[in-house]
């Protein structure tokens, strides 16, 4: 992955422990931006790792889970790359949802925007008592376009993710878990991932 002058270039490390693969985001500024690499890569990543048919566990950080794409490239997109990025999002985020083995997000910290349609596409999610959750893009004149559109209201009810989108609104950990949005709230959701994964084999 070629040098970012911001320092927010994100990488995927991978990890193999106790019956589960773990996918960690990490990036020098901690943000974990999820910029249209990082989308190939996870891409790439599914598609060797469905073969293995283990359990998946994905997370970041304690202060972010990720913030979702990157909102200077998003800006830089016309409306032909505008598309493709859009589309590339969608076709890695159902490789996710159609995953042989049980997938959990590990939240922690902020997760935002496509962040939160990653973490949509896995079966469940797990979040710390420090976990933020926000679609921000109505903020900025922006609406998701990897999938949460459908994904959330499915989960949580159309009502309340008309609310979450529209009103670019900020969930906490308690309110996240009373929607539904999050399955469960764990002081380590990584540790409690692993564990869910160990006994669903």
């Amino acid at each position: 992955m070629p040098a970012d002058p911001h320092g927010s270039s994100t990488i995927i490390e991978v990890s193999r422990i106790e019956g589960c693969t773990l996918l960690r985001l990490r990036s020098p500024d901690g943000t974990n931006r999820l910029k249209i690499e990082v989308v190939a890569e996870l891409g790439e990543l599914l598609a060797r790792l469905a073969k293995e048919a283990r359990p998946l566990v994905i997370a970041g950080n304690e202060r972010f889970f990720s913030v979702g794409a990157d909102l200077n490239e998003m800006a830089a997109h016309d409306s032909l790359s505008g598309y493709h990025f859009s589309r590339l999002g969608q076709a890695v985020m159902d490789q996710l949802d159609r995953f042989p083995s049980r997938t959990i997000a590990a939240i922690s910290g902020n997760c935002f925007g496509g962040a939160i349609d990653m973490a949509l596409a896995c079966d469940l999610r797990i979040c710390a008592p420090n976990a933020t959750f926000g679609h921000r893009g109505a903020a900025l004149g922006l609406i998701t376009g990897w999938g949460g559109t459908q994904r959330l209201p499915r989960l949580v009810g159309k009502a309340r993710a008309l609310q979450m989108f529209c009103a670019a609104e900020k969930l906490d950990a308690g309110e996240a878990l009373r929607i539904g949005l999050v399955n469960e709230i764990a002081d380590d959701p990584v540790a409690t991932a692993v564990k869910k994964c160990q006994n669903a084999e």
